[in-house]
């Protein structure tokens, strides 16, 4: 049975699934930074001799499962492609969470929160959906199979389930948030909550090393429309930016899926850092910090 990693003294090892994506990548960076041992996988989580064969190499303490199918060049792709998605999001995601659990290994998933959409209870400007609430949005195949998978793998008990939304860093990387909604020809304005990976990604090696499981919604304090991220970005980083809006009917028209749009409640997850001293900054302010941060370092 699988033992819940505790944050006592001995060895930690960290094995990052999906080595070669965006935010494995910025993991593996953030752990090497703090001196921690860490090593990387593209083993496809579906196969169950690959996962088990890579665990036993590397032995390590905690899995950080940053892998799984978002398509390209967005979950359109997912659309046309729902065995592949199915093999990566749901057969993959719980195939590694199960050989980690019969091996006693802590798995941090990074999963999403688009699988909620305001409505009559959670309307815009409205209460979060907290974590116990239960999916509401199957606007989106990747959204679908996001949701379904979440539900049983939040009875592992030696999982972490970290929701991200719409994750944005500190430079222009194609799959951050920022950098494609700046390529939109029209964009639609509509608050949401959003993960800065640079005040995110430190609070999730956190709450792994400290054992921590369950859901958690994943991103900063607040919810921040899209009109407001566009005027702090050309405010700070590049004043010459323009953008369009259209309505979400008028978006419906050239998307092949539904997106989700909603403001996840942080109680929980501002609540637990407190306890090991970590604060996250309210989505406004952290996207100054992070405009500030391009800037600096010459983004424009």
């Amino acid at each position: 049975m699988a033992t819940r990693i505790t944050n006592g003294a001995g060895r930690k090892c960290f094995l990052i699934w999906g080595g070669d994506g965006w935010i494995a990548g910025h993991l593996k960076v953030l752990l090497e930074s703090q001196g921690k041992e860490v090593h990387t996988t593209t083993a496809r989580m579906e196969n169950r001799d690959a996962v088990f064969a890579e665990l036993d190499r590397v032995q390590p303490t905690h899995v950080l499962n940053a892998a799984g199918c978002t398509g390209r060049p967005n979950v359109d792709w997912c659309e046309d492609n729902k065995e592949a998605t199915i093999r990566s999001n749901v057969i993959g995601t719980l195939n590694l969470a199960d050989c980690c659990f019969v091996r006693g290994i802590h798995c941090t998933v990074f999963a999403t929160g688009c699988i909620y959409q305001y409505d009559s209870a959670h309307p815009w400007g409205g209460p979060g959906f907290f974590e116990t609430d239960a999916a509401n949005f199957a606007g989106s195949f990747y959204s679908m199979t996001k949701a379904h998978v979440e539900e049983i793998l939040k009875h592992y008990n030696n999982c972490l389930i970290l929701r991200l939304r719409m994750p944005v860093s500190d430079d222009l990387h194609p799959r951050s948030f920022v950098t494609k909604i700046t390529k939109y020809e029209h964009v639609v304005d509509i608050p949401n909550s959003n993960t800065i990976l640079t005040d995110l990604l430190p609070a999730s090696i956190l709450l792994a090393e400290h054992g921590e499981v369950g859901v958690y919604n994943f991103v900063n304090p607040g919810s921040i429309s899209h009109n407001e991220v566009l005027s702090l970005f050309r405010d700070i980083v590049r004043p010459s930016f323009t953008w369009k809006n259209f309505s979400i009917e008028e978006q419906s028209k050239v998307i092949k899926a539904g997106r989700s749009n909603c403001k996840l409640d942080t109680t929980k997850l501002v609540t637990k850092l407190k306890e090991y001293g970590y604060e996250v900054p309210e989505i406004h302010e952290a996207y100054r910090r992070c405009f500030d941060r391009m800037k600096a370092a010459g983004v424009r």
